[in-house]
């Protein structure tokens, strides 16, 4: 086995590591890719159990999904490279997913719909609205101007004195809509004033 994937194993998954045990289905692992290309990049290894088993590929068809998905199933496409290990005797595919320079990497899922996703520690989740516009802007070389109005100042002020806060709560505590409400966590969150947080049911948004 080649020592890098043996150092994979024990690692474990986390932020910019995944193991499958197989690909079947484009789309799905079209998510992963999306979840890599906007957070830091990451790496697939196809062919290891959740258990850290190796399992292998079954045929020559995984490497093609893979290539299926960063191409038909991502927009815009992703330029992945794909190496191919032998461990016990059994094949196994290493994918390399870059960021990318263009976010939001979007995923095509079964129903059709065009979805952004992120990665958190060891998990594939769903952009929000807010995620995404905050990819779109840092994307864009233009810089974020702030004027400092009673609604940040408010918000920095509360952050000053209690760990976190929500959307929802920001926008009911100081009667914002949820537009103007979103727009200024946005531009706190594109120059690193605010930190977001992630679980799968939730978010909410910090000092930096």
């Amino acid at each position: 086995m080649q020592n890098h994937i043996l150092k994979y194993i024990i690692r474990g998954e986390d932020e910019t590591l995944d193991f499958k045990q197989e690909i079947s289905n484009a789309s799905k692992i079209a998510k992963t890719m999306s979840a890599f290309a906007n957070t830091k990049g990451g790496t697939l290894i196809v062919g290891i159990r959740d258990n850290k088993t190796i399992a292998g590929i079954r045929s020559e068809d995984e490497k093609y999904m893979l290539d299926l998905a960063s191409k038909f199933y991502c927009k815009p496409q992703l330029d992945i490279e794909i190496e191919e290990w032998e461990a016990e005797g059994k094949v196994i595919l290493e994918c390399k997913v870059p960021e990318s320079n263009k976010k939001p990497v979007l995923a095509k899922g079964d129903d059709n719909k065009w979805m952004a996703y992120i990665r958190v520690k060891d998990k594939t989740l769903l952009a929000s609205k807010i995620v995404v516009d905050v990819l779109k802007r840092n994307s864009n070389k233009r810089g974020t101007l702030i004027k400092y109005s009673d609604e940040e100042r408010y918000l920095l002020n509360y952050l000053n004195n209690n760990p976190k806060i929500t959307l929802n709560q920001y926008r009911k505590m100081h009667k914002l809509s949820k537009y103007k409400a979103s727009k200024i966590i946005v531009n706190l969150l594109s120059t690193g004033i605010l930190k977001s947080h992630f679980t799968e049911d939730s978010e909410y948004f910090s000092l930096n």
